[in-house]
């Protein structure tokens, strides 16, 4: 068997370890393995074939590796603004209708409308905000009318 088509397996058995690990090193490595099969399938000898593996898989592990470990763990994007207030809880300080209505979101008051515009959610309900449009909280009922 060639060198070449053994690299080629090599390759192989490191990306379906990487897919079962999740270290990002056996993937690196993979692409090494990689390179250096399509090094040996151009004809170059084996040396050739072994530095590039090793030049590769260095360069992978040293540069690529802590860049996608640092991206992998930044924290969730921390919601603000309007957006921090879809999911939140809100009480009705009016009757909710698809023409008018207040709820008291997390202490603040906010015009409201129902986000189904059949549903008319009465005073003291509580409900959950879906959305906001503009001004306006987008609310459902947490307990069926």
């Amino acid at each position: 068997m060639e060198a070449w088509v053994v690299w080629l397996i090599v390759a192989g058995i490191l990306g379906i370890a990487e897919v079962l690990t999740l270290t990002l090193a056996l993937g690196l490595i993979a692409v090494a393995a990689l390179a250096a099969g399509l090094i040996g399938a151009l004809g170059l000898p084996l040396a050739v074939q072994i530095a590039a593996f090793a030049v590769t898989a260095g360069a992978g592990i040293v540069f690529i590796r802590p860049i996608a470990l640092r991206h992998i763990r930044q924290p969730p994007p921390l919601r603000s603004g309007t957006a921090a207030l879809v999911g939140r809880e809100a009480i009705t300080l009016t009757e909710v209708t698809r023409l008018d209505g207040r709820v008291k979101i997390g202490g603040e008051e906010w015009t409201a409308r129902p986000y189904d515009p059949d549903v008319v959610i009465p005073q003291g309900a509580f409900v959950d905000v879906l959305a906001i449009e503009g001004a306006t909280a987008l609310v459902y009922p947490r307990d069926p009318l």
